[in-house]
């Protein structure tokens, strides 16, 4: 950062490229690695550079000591003639040759393998320097790269493999990822073997220090790609070189003192080139290294640290080097007199204090790069790039600098998280930041899975947020228990499976709530709840669910915790408890019972836990959000002008559990958001309206009955928060006066949730959004999704709310498209085919049949029809037998011409319709108000037949059935065995068969 005239100036944002949230940056780095070195040694050299130990294995042991991935095979070659011959038969990266060689000299084997290899480094290790540097008179060094001096310390051979990578990588690094660079110049080779291990071994021990505070291990196994390059120049002019050509990227500088210049050794080259380098950049870390201890004066001169080669505390001061100078260690913040006013050890500390920071201390540190150094040291290249590359213009002031670096550093730490995945660790979690956490190393589980694939959708999508900009749209807050803990658990209580087959659901959750958690993943959520105060949703995240083609989708149990006792004890109780419960339910009936049924039966499920931020506000003792819902892309029950491809969401006040039960929900499809068949009429409207909704008590819950149903999630009446904001946005108003519906909540009379300011007049864009997301899920899943989803709104108009993705799974999820596939077969076999069907599924669960008369029918006595469908449904419905209706006409239409004229109280117990159209009556199908709200809120099959199309009922087949009961209208048959419904939405096929080919 540099400073003008006061002033400065920094970018304001950053985009998703700068932080690279998935480190594709990182990826790139480091392309051309060293993993293949021929050691060319006569067997007495190669022995005493083994001596206790194989080399190989002394170089993996060094590249796990410092946790470095990929250790390098050495191959050995005793002889000159025996190392060509490998090279001319393998590739290598790196010949390290030792300079005893029986039939060739070292330096003339370093010229024959260039001349050969032009591009291959190729280093000299020497047991001293005796006959290796300088070369003896007439000797062309050309041929070696570099020298190095065997001191029987294996740290070196790390270090010779580490500069070959730095050379081979430098330039492209640099340039793509604006890697640092640290120049080291020294001609001594003996200098040389010394210093590089000691730099490199600090160099990847502190940032792997920094590093802690990484997002995940693939985090920071990659960002260890970022660290500074080492650069070697063995004289002045190579000095300038590097430093000219990686100015822009310079880390730091550590130089000797003397070393040749102009082809002479000169005793001031070190001051002389540092003395350059500063001039240039005059905060650039330099180091002054020599034997001499008087030069420490010259070393004033440039300004720089000073490093005596013979001190006895030489490691301990180069260490100290890079903890103050180069930003590995804590930001200090010190007064003008040099003493400590505070320190930061991580991001997240250094945003916390700097509030607090002196104007004096942030400017001195602002002004001369030390933000940008030690936020480089960390590996976040392009903030401290932006940093260091700033200039005045836009900014005034302190406040202005301690506020930009703030709100950057704010920025950096929540965008790198988007889309990832991240460990938790206690001491760096922060709740506003962190968007999704897990706890252990297991499975995520179905459901989190595809949460975590949401993140990263959303990541990748940034047009998305920017289309609304007003909007947040994201995950909630997320931290998943990973299967390990389930595991743990089990493991922990020696809970058997087998042993508890035979106890009920009740039975089972008791035997989980008294047993215990293991104290590290107690730990664990206890220390996140004490960063947490706000509501959570505890859900279930098993392996099996939400994948294609299973059902294992809502069998597991959900909890909901206020989070407001005021003991952090029973908070921890509560929460714990709850994840015991949701464990518990891995083990209950109904889920055993849909794994017995699929390829899996031969294992046991796993269960991981999701901890959710619940969406909402609270509203008196009350919590809920405005809107809650589910969308799918497919829509099984499309009525003109909607296509099955527009889409359907049903939405709710408050949460949305009551939706896949059946309970009143608004349905509307995201594309036609105003044709609302429910509602088409005034008293559609009052009868189908939701009137009650779901609430999480805040207040007066009993600690031993949190987890009871109805106990804490109250079921609401909508008259009762008449008065609370959500209804307040939500509702229009009937006028009885006028048996009308105004759009408004400013006249008397009762609210009635219409939805019309979002669906009419676009408060909040959701039809919009939600078409946009159904889209981005379904090119993201490659097939039809369903996700659930919460809105808070927001009485700011320019900040409508937000909207909060719950869950995305595929629509397969549920249901096996094996089961609704339709086959020529069955066709053939169906006593009823339909090409005009509504509705998805398998259905198994009717063998009555019901229909109306074709050979007595006359549209005449469709009332009197009507009347004895509704006593036969009563009688259906007091036995609890679902049943197949069929008939002719539009059924409940108005026009008793045109159809039966049934209300939906008259056929509340049917589980399938059949709607028949030939030459006598063609009215319109009957997707009107009447039927359609309670065939798609319950999942009716209906099947619109075409008698004189491609359509065809077996009515032989029917009218030889049992007969339970017939009168001169209607037909009731009863079957022994089940019918079999396939209907096929995504094709509107469906077939009726009375005995399924598949069964035996």
């Amino acid at each position: 950062m540099t400073v003008e005239n006061n002033k400065f100036t920094l970018p304001v944002s950053f985009q998703d490229e700068d932080f690279d949230t998935h480190f594709k940056v990182f990826h790139e780095l480091m392309s051309n690695k060293v993993t293949e070195v021929l050691l060319v040694a006569s067997p007495y050299d190669a022995y005493i550079l083994e001596e206790d130990g194989s080399l190989a294995s002394k170089i993996i042991g060094e590249y796990r000591g410092l946790n470095l991935s990929r250790p390098p095979r050495i191959t050995q070659a005793a002889t000159a003639a025996q190392a060509m011959t490998m090279l001319a038969e393998k590739a290598f990266h790196l010949v390290i040759a030792m300079p005893h060689l029986d039939d060739m000299d070292v330096f003339a084997l370093g010229l024959e393998i260039k001349h050969a290899h032009p591009e291959l480094p190729v280093v000299c290790l020497a047991h001293d320097l005796k006959g290796i540097y300088p070369p003896a008179e007439g000797k062309d060094r050309s041929g070696i790269d570099q020298f190095f001096i065997w001191s029987g310390d294996s740290e070196l051979l790390l270090a010779i493999i580490k500069s070959m990578e730095d050379r081979l990588n430098v330039a492209a690094d640099t340039q793509s990822a604006m890697v640092r660079v640290l120049i080291l110049v020294e001609d001594s080779p003996l200098y040389i073997s010394y210093f590089l291990p000691l730099i490199y071994k600090e160099v990847v021990n502190q940032t792997q220090e920094v590093l802690e505070e990484s997002l995940n291990q693939e985090h920071r196994l990659l960002k260890m790609r970022a660290r500074p390059k080492i650069l070697v120049a063995e004289n002045y002019e190579q000095a300038m070189a590097l430093y000219q050509q990686y100015a822009d990227y310079l880390f730091g500088i550590i130089s000797d003192t003397r070393y040749p210049k102009n082809g002479r050794l000169t005793a001031d080259a070190g001051l002389t080139f540092l003395s350059e380098v500063r001039k240039a950049i005059f905060d650039l870390p330099v180091l002054l290294i020599s034997n001499e201890s008087a030069n420490r004066e010259l070393a004033k001169q440039i300004p720089a640290t000073f490093l005596d080669k013979n001190s006895d505390t030489l490691m301990a001061e180069l260490h100290r080097f890079f903890l103050n100078c180069l930003g590995f260690g804590d930001f200090i913040f010190r007064r003008p007199g040099g003493s400590e006013i505070i320190r930061a050890a991580n991001l997240k500390a250094l945003e916390a204090i700097l509030p607090q920071v002196p104007d004096e201390s942030l400017l001195y540190h602002a002004t001369r790069n030390r933000f940008s150094n030690w936020i480089m040291a960390r590996g976040e290249i392009a903030l401290a790039s932006r940093l260091r590359k700033a200039r005045a213009a836009d900014f005034t002031g302190v406040d202005a600098i301690r506020r930009f670096i703030i709100d950057h550093i704010h920025a950096l730490r929540k965008w790198r998280q988007r889309g990832v995945v991240v460990q938790f660790e206690s001491t760096d979690y922060d709740p506003e930041i962190s968007e999704f956490t897990k706890i252990g190393n297991g499975s995520l589980g179905g459901k989190a899975r595809g949460l975590a694939f949401v993140t990263n959708l959303l990541r990748k999508t940034p047009q998305l947020q920017e289309r609304y900009p007003d909007i947040t749209i994201c995950v909630p807050q997320t931290l998943v228990i990973t299967t390990e803990g389930f595991d743990a658990f089990v493991s922990h209580n020696n809970l058997d499976p087998s042993a508890m087959a035979r106890q009920s659901d009740d039975e089972i959750a008791a035997a989980f709530v008294q047993a215990d958690m293991p104290p590290l993943f107690e730990d664990q959520l206890c220390r996140y709840l004490e960063t947490v105060h706000h509501p959570l949703s505890i859900r279930s995240s098993g392996i099996l669910e939400d994948v294609h083609n299973h059902p294992f989708t809502g069998v597991y149990k959900t909890y909901m915790v206020p989070n407001t006792h005021a003991g952090f004890s029973m908070r921890c109780r509560q929460l714990i408890t709850a994840v015991k419960l949701v464990y518990a339910s891995t083990w209950f009936r109904l889920p055993r019972t849909f794994l017995s049924g699929t390829a899996y039966h031969i294992r046991s499920d796993q269960m991981a836990v999701i901890i959710q931020r619940l969406v909402g506000s609270r509203h008196g003792a009350f919590f809920y959000p405005d809107i809650s819902g589910i969308a799918q892309s497919h829509n099984f029950y499309p009525v003109a002008p909607l296509t099955t491809e527009d889409g359907v969401a049903r939405i709710v006040m408050g949460f949305g559990r009551g939706i896949p039960e059946g309970e009143p929900s608004l349905r509307f499809s995201p594309a036609y958001p105003q044709v609302l068949p429910q509602f088409s009429k005034i008293d559609d409207i009052l009868t189908n309206a939701q009137t009650s909704f779901w609430a999480l008590a805040m207040e007066g819950i009993p600690d031993d009955l949190y987890f009871k149903r109805g106990f804490n999630v109250e079921k609401r009446h909508v008259d009762e928060a008449a008065d609370e904001a959500p209804v307040m946005r939500l509702a229009s108003t009937y006028v009885p006066e006028e048996h009308r519906i105004r759009d408004t909540v400013h006249v008397p009379g009762p609210r009635v949730l219409t939805f019309a300011p979002l669906l009419k007049y676009n408060t909040f864009p959701l039809p919009a959004l939600l078409k946009d997301l159904l889209a981005l899920g379904r090119e993201g899943m490659g097939c039809p999704v369903e996700f659930e989803f919460s809105v808070n709104l927001s009485d700011q108009a320019d900040k409508p709310g937000s909207f909060n993705i719950l869950q995305m799974r595929p629509m397969s999820a549920g249901e096996d498209h094996l089961d609704v596939a339709i086959s020529a077969a069955d066709v053939a076999e169906a006593v009823c085919y339909s090409t005009q069907a509504l509705g998805h599924g398998r259905k198994e669960t009717m063998a009555d049949i019901v229909f109306v008369r074709p050979d007595t029918f006359d549209p005449k006595y469709t009332e009197t029809i009507a009347k004895a469908i509704a006593e036969v449904n009563e009688r259906l419905s007091a036995e609890n037998r679902p049943y197949l209706l069929m008939g002719p006409g539009r059924w409940g239409s108005f026009d008793r011409w045109l159809g039966i004229p049934v209300k939906w109280r008259d056929i509340s117990k049917v589980g399938a319709m059949v709607e028949i159209r030939n030459a006598s009556l063609k009215a319109d199908p009957s997707h009107g108000s009447h039927f359609f709200h309670h065939i798609t809120a319950n999942g009716i099959p209906y099947l619109t037949v075409t008698e004189d199309g491609g359509d065809r009922i077996r009515w032989d087949i029917l009218q030889g059935l049992p007969i339970l009961q017939s009168d001169p209208y209607l037909t009731h048959v009863r079957l022994q065995r089940p019918l079999v419904i396939k209907c096929d939405g995504k094709q509107s096929l469906a077939v009726i068969l009375l005995e399924d080919p598949a069964r035996p």
